[in-house]
């Protein structure tokens, strides 16, 4: 393991433990968080395997998003300080950090996708293509975390609105699944030339 990871790996934890002190609801902590946790033990399974194993970039952004998760699942996505703040400043119509917990779910799978898909040397014709089917990938993933929220909801009743955060917004599942895909197209945009150098520089392209 380099420098990188063990920083890393240090801002994770250290936010987990911050994050599990005293949160808003103990039961929406457990359900925001989880995903961090099932991302760390797929990272520290894949790791060892040299040909499994990521670029640091991509652990980097795995590691904001799972502290986007975080300090969602401390304060509930309805409830994070700093966007009631800006509620409150501008007038919004509600707490719009879920909306970047949102982004994170298309921006970060976005680059995960690209380097497989890149390394493993599975999609071909350009990056038209490649770009597509990238997005595509996302946007079944969006649309399977839908789905367990609305299997969670209908296990747990009222208890998951937390977990669920639509605060009132009948259409915010269209938005959560437009801003996941407009994450996922501005992470390709912008960090298509830092990834391909990433990957050179681990031997892997």
């Amino acid at each position: 393991m380099t420098r990188t990871h063990w920083i890393l790996l240090a801002i994770y934890f250290s936010v987990m433990i911050w994050s599990g002190i005293n949160p808003h609801d103990r039961f929406t902590w457990v359900l925001e968080v989880m995903p961090a946790w099932i991302a760390l033990a797929v990272c520290a399974y894949l790791f060892p395997r040299h040909k499994l194993r990521f670029t640091p970039l991509v652990y980097a952004i795995i590691c904001v998003h799972c502290c986007i998760l975080m300090i969602g699942g401390k304060y509930t996505y309805a409830e994070m300080p700093l966007f009631n703040w800006l509620h409150d400043s501008y007038g919004l119509a509600r707490n719009y950090y879920d909306r970047v917990g949102h982004f994170m779910q298309g921006f970060s799978p976005a680059i995960i996708a690209r380097e497989v898909l890149v390394r493993k040397q599975i999609v071909n014709g350009g990056d038209r293509w490649l770009h597509f089917i990238i997005v595509s990938i996302v946007l079944a993933f969006s649309a399977v975390y839908e789905f367990v929220e609305w299997w969670v909801a209908l296990a747990t009743g009222e208890s998951a609105t937390a977990f669920l955060g639509m605060q009132g917004d009948v259409w915010d599942v269209q938005w959560d699944m437009f801003i996941c895909t407009c994450g996922a197209i501005l992470a390709l945009a912008l960090l298509r030339g830092v990834h391909d150098r990433a990957m050179k520089l681990e031997g892997y392209r």
